[in-house]
């Protein structure tokens, strides 16, 4: 009888963003990373490369599909981050460079084992899901296994915030893998960045060419509310592909809670959602001083809600 394979749709696991810095024994603590979200199938039909959304990202990663087929020793699925590194920081707008260059190096950083030749193991504790994963699944070439980081968290995070690291993820270590968002795994952050969705575009003005600014908004009891500009962080190739797809989905009316009074403002679909980076909130809500980091295609923007 043929093995079981894995299954063909799978939810990832996802963190809670938090304030907290005391932790017990029961957790444990990894880098966070700055980059897109892969699941990967290994099993006699090949490799396959998921976004959390279910986009493929066989044709944009091929060199992590053949060093998966290459290195994993059985059918198994993954869980991990592809980044792209620079100066041992990761990268997100790195990242976006390769989707013009194909030449730009990446690493696909797997941190869990969901099924290995035949059998679910989401319902395993994450230290021997982990444990496991080290066993099956070997390192090299874009393929790297995530570490756990002994210590204490504020420590910890002390030292990544001064190493320019994003932050940490805790997770406890006797947690199942979860297909929602669980407070098992938990975010600590060193970076002000902000998935938003973006609801409108303005004109240009001066000798600046396809759009003005962004104009975004997160979710927030299921109305899209409104954060500000985004009009920094661009180059010109950038303004004229995001100008060409949001004039594709203009619509009418403003698809924000709020009533916006902005001159050349022009709404759309909000279908788009795009990172950026920013200094902090204001008391009105808004980003102060944000600025573009790149496109998320594989987020769903009603999961787009403002990080603590």
């Amino acid at each position: 009888m043929a093995e079981p394979r894995p299954p063909a749709e799978v939810t990832a696991m996802a963190a809670t963003s938090t304030d907290r810095r005391a932790f017990g024994d029961d957790w444990a603590f990894e880098r966070k990373l700055d980059g897109y979200r892969c699941l990967a199938w290994v099993d006699d039909r090949g490799v396959r490369l998921r976004s959390r959304n279910g986009l493929s990202f066989d044709d944009a990663y091929p060199e992590v599909g053949r060093s998966l087929a290459e290195r994993a020793h059985g059918s198994l699925l993954v869980d991990g981050e592809v980044v792209a590194m620079v100066d041992g920081q990761t990268s997100f707008e790195r990242l976006q460079q390769k989707i013009s260059d194909p030449t730009v190096p990446v690493q696909y950083v797997v941190f869990d084992l969901l099924w290995f030749d035949g059998h679910d193991i989401r319902p395993l504790p994450l230290e021997q899901r982990q444990a496991a994963l080290a066993e099956v699944l070997g390192p090299g070439g874009p393929i790297v296994l995530s570490e756990a980081l002994p210590g204490d968290a504020a420590a910890l995070l002390d030292a990544a915030c001064r190493l320019g690291w994003e932050g940490l993820i805790a997770k406890r270590r006797a947690s199942s893998y979860q297909p929602r968002r669980s407070k098992d795994w938990l975010k600590l952050k060193c970076v002000h960045q902000q998935e938003v969705v973006v609801g409108g575009f303005t004109d240009p003005s001066g000798s600046r060419t396809g759009l003005g600014a962004l104009m975004v908004g997160v979710y927030d009891g299921g109305e899209l509310r409104y954060a500000g500009k985004v009009g920094t962080g661009f180059d010109a190739a950038t303004l004229h592909a995001l100008h060409q797809e949001l004039r594709a989905i203009e619509q009418p009316t403003s698809p924000f809670a709020e009533r916006i009074r902005e001159p050349g403002s022009h709404w759309v679909q909000p279908t788009m959602v795009v990172q950026v980076g920013f200094g902090e909130w204001t008391a009105a809500g808004h980003l102060r001083h944000p600025r573009y980091l790149g496109r998320r295609p594989d987020k769903e923007p009603r999961d787009v809600v403002r990080e603590p």
